[in-house]
């Protein structure tokens, strides 16, 4: 039976008017995909769909996600931050990502020849969901509110109280996602498609 997981590596995560077309990106990154998914079951953790993408959990804990970009195919850790690093090879996958951290590949042999290593940090990161250790996370009181969101919320009662009902974690993913553009005008149009999600209490994520 093909499972959603299975989708994926073929059709894509169904996002955006790409998948299932030569041009959605895992059709990019093939056998580089094949390989890391390989070495994640190989690890003794579980696959499972979440996001859309390959999603591998170890006792029902989130430890990793491989997935396929246009310029590279990556393995990328949930609490990656937590991770000794010793090969540097970690990256984040955003300025202001705090616990992610991922890896990236643009070939299957460099894959193959780091396997040793790639299995290396994945049992550290199984040990560190063990430990049940966490990442320090900034309040949401330390993130910066852009001055277009303090306005709509100003404006809009209805949305500051939605807003403010928000769990801390999905409050930071909309403060982070309004703030990155330079331009005005770009973070308007991100506050403006985010508020019906906002106001039936959803996180930037979620369906």
């Amino acid at each position: 039976m093909t499972t959603d997981v299975d989708l994926y590596f073929t059709e894509g995560c169904g996002r955006c008017p790409l998948g299932g077309t030569p041009d959605c990106k895992v059709n990019f990154w093939p056998q580089e995909l094949k390989q890391l998914r390989r070495i994640m079951i190989e690890c003794g953790l579980t696959e499972e769909s979440k996001w859309g993408v390959p999603c591998y959990t170890f006792q029902g804990n989130n430890i990793g996600v491989v997935s396929a970009f246009k310029e590279y195919a990556s393995l990328s850790f949930f609490k990656g931050a937590l991770l000794e690093d010793a090969n540097g090879i970690l990256d984040k996958p955003g300025e202001n990502t705090q616990a992610a951290r991922l890896i990236k590949f643009t070939n299957a042999r460099q894959i193959m020849e780091m396997e040793s290593v790639l299995k290396a940090y994945i049992y550290e990161a199984i040990e560190v969901e063990n430990a049940g250790l966490k990442v320090p996370l900034k309040e949401t009181s330390e993130f910066n509110i852009p001055e277009e969101f303090q306005r709509a919320l100003h404006e809009n009662p209805q949305l500051k109280a939605a807003f403010e009902a928000l769990t801390p974690g999905r409050q930071r993913g909309y403060l982070l996602h309004f703030s990155q553009p330079k331009q005005s005008k770009t973070r308007e149009s991100r506050i403006e498609k985010c508020t019906p999600k906002i106001l039936k209490g959803r996180g930037l994520n979620d369906w």
